[in-house]
């Protein structure tokens, strides 16, 4: 079976380094990382009277991992603002419970610089910020601010579709 239905003959898959997050409509500037989506569903043990061949297992609740966004420190306040809207040090009057939660876009691109894959988080909030990593006088590594995305669920975009390769 193809793995691809436009590229037939291709056989590679997409690479992971090629990818954007759009939030309010703009990608986030300097992005480095995204961690994995993965939601889990808890396994129900189910025991019928008079069968003792062992429990029936059904599906029980289903949790989405929160989502772990890294980028380079640049003068993009997006994380910095999004995470403001749930805590922010002025108190309770400065944040904002009617827009905490955002709904996201996680897009993966091909080599060509083609859209090949989207996701869509939805009801996303931050549960952790981290504006600065630690700072070395004797390193010479690249500051990365990091937010942690907690999320309702997310749904693959089927308006993408497989684009033709040339």
């Amino acid at each position: 079976m193809a793995k691809f239905t436009v590229n037939s003959t291709r056989f590679d898959p997409y690479l992971g380094f090629r990818f954007k997050i759009v939030v309010d409509g703009q990608p986030v500037a300097g992005l480095s990382k995204c961690s994995a989506l993965k939601r889990t569903t808890e396994v129900t043990a189910w025991y019928e009277g008079g069968d003792s061949s062992g429990p029936h297992q059904i599906p029980g609740k289903t949790k989405y991992d929160p989502i772990t966004l890294e980028a380079g420190v640049t003068h993009d306040t997006t994380f910095e603002a999004w995470a403001n809207k749930v805590n922010n040090f002025q108190g309770d009057p400065a944040m904002s419970l009617a827009t905490f939660r955002k709904n996201i876009s996680i897009e993966v691109y091909n080599l060509q610089g083609k859209k090949v894959l989207a996701y869509n988080v939805f009801r996303c909030w931050v549960s952790e910020y981290q504006a600065l990593p630690q700072l070395d006088a004797a390193g010479n590594a690249v500051m990365i601010s990091t937010i942690k995305l907690e999320n309702e669920g997310w749904v693959r975009d089927t308006s993408v579709a497989e684009p033709r390769e040339t």
